[in-house]
């Protein structure tokens, strides 16, 4: 059909300048393209354990209710959280993934000519949450692949709105540790909200972690976001939370989408928090995967991150993006790190142990060793 040409209506600058987030490529995708029928995807963090078994059965009963409105205010899943984390259920805002409470914060919180202050390189969707408001984004580069705070503390001023530490990062799976971040907090303004984002909260080692929901506590203007996406295997029913002071979740609340949490991932959510043995196998597997990828890393040469995320950050020496289109030919999924501003680097995601094992295969043949 001919479509006739007019001009379009007017567009923001702010969304002209707005670079759209690029997800991992579908299993589905790779398949058409290269006409394979063995795919495995290790680029997008998911938990390829997959959902715990209370988790699915779950959802499965809750098939009879999607007809109607889930519960908006997510009653029951308020309550499993809040026993969980020893907190307030008024102190808990829930979303969309956590991506859907980042945008919340900028809607909240930021206006024309306020200012954000992370890391870099980080996850792109708080830079969003500015553009999307106006605001600008201060990127502050980070120091052996972690978060440079002495530098982001520096970056702060009068027009600081949010302070987004991402801890552990993404994609360097790195962490910054508790007496770094308390030193990092006594030089915020009280009026900063600083935001902690810790999606991959539940696979960190580290002795020393922050133990952030103790600013919270202290009625600092701190957020501190988690997701049932990584861990929980629940990346495709979209659920996370936000843990705040109550009086920042009401301003959020004016700001959240009626029903962003379907009924499917209030159920599911609520079980899997229950399943406390799947967590544990799903933890175990996270952590042989990773020796695994640094014994295989050590023995190619190759300099990488210690992680104590679901994934590692490894300079494979050379251009990150025709790595990966080879790797792709050869039905294995990864992440370049050339989008991230890092051109000889990959991000590789913990799979299945013969998933990983298949990744570090056809490495060693891509590179010829």
């Amino acid at each position: 059909m001919s479509e006739v040409k007019r001009p379009l209506p007017r567009v923001g600058d702010n969304i002209l300048n707005l670079v759209p987030y690029t997800p991992g490529k579908p299993i589905s995708d790779v398949k058409r393209e290269f006409g394979l029928t063995d795919v495995i995807k290790l680029a997008s963090n998911e938990n390829n354990l997959g959902p715990s078994p209370l988790a699915r059965e779950a959802m499965r009963a809750a098939l009879g209710t999607v007809n109607l409105y889930p519960d908006g205010s997510c009653f029951e899943l308020r309550r499993a959280v809040a026993g969980l984390l020893a907190c307030s259920p008024d102190q808990l805002i829930f979303g969309n993934g956590s991506d859907d409470l980042i945008r919340l914060l900028g809607l909240a919180f930021l206006q024309s000519g306020d200012e954000i202050v992370q890391d870099d390189p980080t996850f792109s969707q708080y830079e969003a949450a500015a553009v999307l408001n106006g605001a600008i984004c201060h990127k502050v580069p980070n120091l052996n692949w972690a978060h440079h705070l002495d530098a982001m503390a520096e970056r702060v001023g009068e027009r600081t709105r949010i302070v987004f530490l991402t801890n552990p990062n993404n994609p360097t799976g790195t962490t910054v540790g508790a007496r770094d971040v308390d030193s990092f907090m006594n030089r915020m303004p009280d009026e900063t909200l600083v935001v902690f984002d810790e999606a991959y909260f539940e696979y960190v080692e580290r002795p020393d972690y922050p133990a952030s929901l103790n600013y919270v506590r202290d009625g600092r203007n701190v957020v501190v976001l988690r997701t049932f996406s990584k861990a929980y295997g629940l990346a495709g029913v979209r659920l996370g939370y936000g843990v705040t002071r109550s009086e920042i979740v009401r301003i959020l609340e004016q700001v959240r989408e009626p029903f962003n949490v379907s009924v499917l991932a209030q159920a599911a959510g609520i079980a899997a928090l229950r399943d406390v043995d799947h967590l544990r196998r799903t933890r175990e597997m996270n952590h042989a995967g990773k020796c695994a990828f640094y014994a295989a890393f050590d023995a190619l040469g190759l300099a990488y991150a210690p992680s104590d995320a679901n994934f590692v950050w490894v300079d494979v020496k050379r251009d990150s993006r025709t790595l990966a289109g080879e790797l792709m030919r050869r039905g294995v999924i990864v992440r370049a790190g050339a989008a991230f501003g890092a051109p000889t680097h990959l991000r590789v995601t913990v799979g299945l142990p013969e998933e990983n094992a298949r990744f570090i295969r056809e490495l060693k043949e891509v590179l010829g060793t």
